[in-house]
């Protein structure tokens, strides 16, 4: 039975559109059924409907707290039974709560090599700190902000006269590859998150996950 995939958003959904794309094929293991934005604007919510995807939004803004906005999220997710969460551009601080009610099933992409650059502006910050590599991570979701443990990171190579959009760019071609290969993973039962740590095919993997170079 295909691995049911939920995808949380917040914008143009680009890296949905990769998943999307992904399932579309005809031995995929995954179907994305269901898109939940916390913004009623995101066009990722657009890409869902050409696809034929259900989409709901929670708007953050009606909710006193994180915790009320979270409950309220949960509760429009598990609607669709999801296997598996998928954090694609999805721009909330989750709860403790959340993460561990999806503990071992949610992932998410985060445009650096981690541990490093953790938060925003990942790639202004790399060009500042004068890296040779620069790179995209997919993580299991802990409760620690981009702390999560890696799955596979695809490294970037930053070039001369790079900008932080010029960068940008060149990561997120590689995040359209590597997150629907972590989505597949896992629909495929190969993958799972053991304390803390990620096992791929009954293998525990280096901390910083499988690398594939760009």
């Amino acid at each position: 039975m295909s691995c049911r995939v939920a995808v949380l958003i917040s914008g143009s959904g680009s890296n949905l559109q990769a998943l999307l794309d992904a399932a579309a094929q005809e031995d995929a293991p995954f179907s994305v059924t269901a898109v939940v934005s916390n913004k009623a604007d995101a066009y990722g919510l657009t890409r869902a409907e050409q696809a034929g995807v259900p989409t709901s939004v929670v708007n953050h803004r009606d909710y006193s707290s994180r915790e009320t906005f979270d409950h309220a999220l949960i509760e429009e997710i598990d609607k669709c039974k999801p296997d598996l969460v998928v954090l694609a551009g999805f721009m909330r601080i989750l709860t403790p709560d959340f993460v561990r009610h999806y503990n071992g099933r949610l992932i998410n992409i985060h445009p650096s090599l981690l541990p490093k650059y953790q938060g925003l502006h990942t790639h202004k910050r790399a060009l500042e700190a004068g890296d040779k590599e620069h790179g995209v991570t997919v993580h299991f979701v802990t409760e620690e902000l981009d702390g999560g443990p890696p799955i596979v990171q695809a490294i970037v190579p930053v070039k001369e006269g790079d900008t932080p959009e010029l960068l940008a760019k060149r990561v997120q071609v590689q995040e359209h590859i590597i997150y629907p290969m972590a989505v597949t993973w896992f629909a495929q039962q190969r993958l799972q998150m053991a304390d803390d740590r990620v096992q791929l095919d009954g293998e525990l993997l280096p901390h910083h996950g499988v690398q594939v170079s760009a």
